[in-house]
């Protein structure tokens, strides 16, 4: 399979629920809207900040089937990530997800018994991507949150040769000595995205030309900023921009990241409800002091089209 590098910002988006958390799936629309408008024509849904392992495979299915029928027709593309603690449930979100027409696939490792060695991981990846044999699929290396620690330079030596459908890796791990030999890897044979919005101008420095970030969802205009300064060489500026991104991440992050960047979306009119437990959730006292904080650290200037 030839394997075109996704390029630019990949939202990865939250999943819409009722107050009562039940999925509410008519929001997808506004969402997609949103981040079109916003540059951004590519999302990783059901992942980290889709809460994608607090759904259940047919809200999984549901989800993935609603944003296909939204994106059809228009610009956006939709990645589904598959993950699951079940390899063969991972493998049937996979073939779900190539029968309604998904640009790709991507998976975590299985995280309560984890894979200990990279050639184990493959086998899990292998069995996965074989059921959405038509599809690009990405391996999905996030350690701080699934503590699987296995060098991603010796994963892609052990799947290159047994996934005929791999295409990378969503690098979301700290460890750019690793970002680098996967990025070089068989003379960059492989898409690797990067998944640090934090240190995204790190990633542009070693290589990267994609990446999947959560902040994309409500700070896309601060990011194509930096990338367009990467891309003229004024480095002092994308600096800058990335400096906000690191006070918006701390901003957020201390409140609970999930339920603060929820309500940072419905501030921008695209309410995606609450985050589901064991994620907790703003009140409305707490909301209206990030809001204040939000102003104070100029983040609506920030993200002025």
């Amino acid at each position: 399979m030839k394997i075109t590098p996704l390029t630019g910002l990949i939202a990865a988006t939250h999943t819409p629920f009722h107050k009562d958390g039940s999925l509410n799936l008519a929001a997808v629309e506004t969402q997609a809207a949103h981040l079109l408008a916003n540059g951004v024509n590519t999302v990783f849904i059901a992942g980290t900040t889709g809460e994608g392992h607090l759904l259940t495979s047919g809200e999984r299915k549901a989800l993935a089937a609603r944003w296909m029928d939204v994106a059809r027709g228009s610009a956006m593309r939709v990645i589904v990530h598959v993950g699951h603690a079940s390899v063969a449930e991972a493998a049937a979100l996979a073939a779900h997800a190539q029968s309604v027409g998904a640009l790709a696939v991507a998976a975590l490792a299985p995280n309560y018994f984890k894979p200990r060695t990279p050639a184990l991981l493959a086998a899990c990846c292998a069995e996965i991507a074989a059921a959405a044999p038509g599809l690009p699929f990405y391996f999905y290396d996030i350690p701080a949150w699934t503590g699987v620690t296995l060098p991603m330079s010796q994963f892609l030596q052990e799947a290159a040769s047994r996934i005929p459908n791999l295409a990378g890796i969503k690098f979301t791990n700290p460890d750019l000595a690793q970002f680098q030999s996967c990025v070089h890897f068989a003379d960059g044979r492989f898409d690797i995205l990067f998944g640090t919005d934090e240190a995204l101008l790190a990633g542009l420095v070693l290589g990267a030309r994609g990446a999947v970030g959560s902040t994309y969802n409500f700070a896309a205009p601060i990011y194509h900023r930096l990338m367009t300064d990467w891309e003229k060489d004024d480095l002092a500026s994308a600096r800058w921009e990335q400096f906000r991104s690191v006070q918006l991440v701390n901003t957020l992050a201390p409140r609970g990241y999930m339920g603060a960047a929820k309500a940072v979306m419905a501030m921008l009119g695209v309410d995606v409800g609450p985050a589901r437990l064991p994620n907790d959730n703003l009140d409305a006292a707490q909301t209206a002091a990030l809001r204040r904080d939000l102003e104070q650290l100029g983040f609506f200037d920030w993200i002025k089209r």
